[in-house]
């Protein structure tokens, strides 16, 4: 057979040379660049190697990002010189080549830029690499802010890892609610079917907004009070269920009702069986705690629909930490807790006229709700699997899109996943909104049949909580 022509590489292919902490972020990163190469200075590895002792997410994914570059030098007909082929150990991900410093490289730095500092020994790679390749780009790619600073003021090309981020834009993030225009029903309601059907109503529309809608998006009018939730779509028609009225007192959950349209469409998500990841996203005090509790409450105490509550939250410290705490894993969690005992004041608070009120009546009430819920520490998650459980992630800003799977994973049959946060109000060092795990999943759940979202708009905790929000 004649041979096939090798196929030319296009001449503008960039030379991305990697910082230790994108590998230390992403050990999966080498296979991220496309058709362009890969360039990782001595140093890196050095720095690599400085990092993997321990058992953190940073020294996990050190290790990871060793054994990769095992895996890859393994063969041997690997020519070190002439760069390694990513296309066959990245599953046809990137086509580019992998080159390792395999020489001393002395370029000139500024005076007063200490060489002894690792960043700096990275910079004088790039700067020899640019003079060597001079008609190709050559781009640092750091996580590190200064280093990429650092690199723009000796005139280098620098770049943030994006690969990980979710959206650049948080505003365009998936709220779960749509409000429709007027005409709604004049462009939409020609030959549309009606059906009553378990004291709820379906409206089977066609138009022109149906293809945008997702499946448990919901959609609202305001000038009739119609609120519905989007049950199936395909092509031009979609199906609309309406919603229980949660802000009417007869459908009180464990005594708390919605105060605003959005804490009805939470309610809505948090008590439907056939739904089971619920996220919700907003600010202090739009109530996603004690809305999540109730609905739990209920559903654990009065319809048996779960055997118990879990409840967990990743331990990032607001100010200077106050070192190690006392005590079991259930008392270790306590002081993390605040929030959830907080809430549980409000839904314990029994009337004092009631015939099951006083002390003691109080005192009953929350012996039996505190042994329904389960305080449980991230560290212990892996490897377990939760049956029949109403499970709620609190602060789930905090998490990275791995630990956040990790997490999502655990769900046996039975359970119901509940992800809280305020993407506003990242704590954890390394995560922006864009890169957050929960943007994560609200992005990748949004439109499954079996999930719902919603972004709490109003604050009903106080007014000067709301005006603090506002001018703070």
């Amino acid at each position: 057979m004649p041979r096939q022509p090798a196929v030319k590489k296009p001449a503008m292919t960039k030379i991305f040379v990697l910082d230790t902490n994108v590998l230390m972020h992403d050990p999966s990163c080498l296979y991220r660049f496309e058709e362009h190469d890969v360039f990782l200075p001595i140093m890196t590895l050095e720095e690599l190697d400085n990092h993997k002792k321990g058992m953190s997410e940073i020294a996990r994914n050190a290790r990871q990002a060793s054994r990769t570059l095992d895996e890859m030098l393994a063969h041997d007909d690997v020519d070190i010189d002439e760069g390694i082929d990513l296309y066959g150990p990245s599953s046809k991900l990137a086509s580019g080549r992998l080159y390792l410093q395999t020489e001393a490289i002395s370029a000139e730095l500024p005076q007063g830029l200490p060489t002894s500092k690792v960043d700096n020994q990275i910079l004088s790679v790039v700067i020899h690499l640019q003079k060597k390749f001079p008609k190709r780009p050559v781009i640092l790619v750091s996580k590190d802010i200064n280093m990429r600073i650092k690199s723009r003021a000796l005139n280098l090309l620098a770049e943030d890892y994006f690969n990980d981020k979710v959206l650049e834009d948080t505003d365009i993030l998936y709220s779960g609610t749509r409000a429709l225009p007027e005409n709604f029903w004049d462009k939409h309601g020609k030959g549309m079917e009606s059906w009553k059907k378990d004291s709820k109503t379906y409206y089977k529309v066609t138009g022109p907004l149906c293809p945008q809608f997702l499946v448990n998006e919901f959609v609202w009018l305001e000038k009739d009070g119609f609120t519905a939730i989007v049950k199936e779509t395909a092509g031009k028609t979609a199906v609309l269920e309406t919603l229980i009225d949660y802000t009417h007192p007869k459908n009180a959950v464990w005594g708390i009702t919605a105060r605003n349209r959005e804490q009805n469409f939470a309610l809505n998500l948090l008590l439907n069986p056939d739904i089971d990841f619920v996220t919700l996203l907003g600010q202090a005090g739009t109530g996603k705690t004690l809305l999540t509790l109730a609905a739990g409450l209920t559903q654990t105490l009065e319809s048996k629909q779960f055997a118990e509550i879990i409840m967990t939250r990743v331990t990032v410290p607001v100010g200077e930490d106050i070192g190690f705490l006392p005590g079991s894993e259930e008392e270790k969690m306590a002081p993390w807790m605040g929030a959830l005992e907080d809430n549980l004041e409000v839904l314990t608070h029994t009337d004092d006229n009631s015939p099951y009120g006083g002390d003691w009546g109080k005192a009953a009430t929350h012996d039996i709700i505190r042994s329904k819920i389960k305080v449980k520490s991230l560290n212990f998650m892996r490897g377990r699997t939760f049956l029949k459980k109403y499970l709620i992630i609190d602060e789930a800003q905090n998490l990275t899109p791995k630990q956040m799977k990790t997490l999502v994973t655990r769900a046996g049959p039975g359970t119901k996943v509940v992800c809280l946060g305020n993407i506003a109000q990242i704590d954890t060092p390394y995560l922006t909104e864009g890169s957050s795990g929960l943007t994560y999943v609200v992005d990748r759940f949004k439109g499954w049949t079996h999930s719902g979202h919603i972004t709490l708009q109003r604050g009903e905790r106080s007014r000067l909580a709301d005006h603090a929000a506002d001018v703070l």
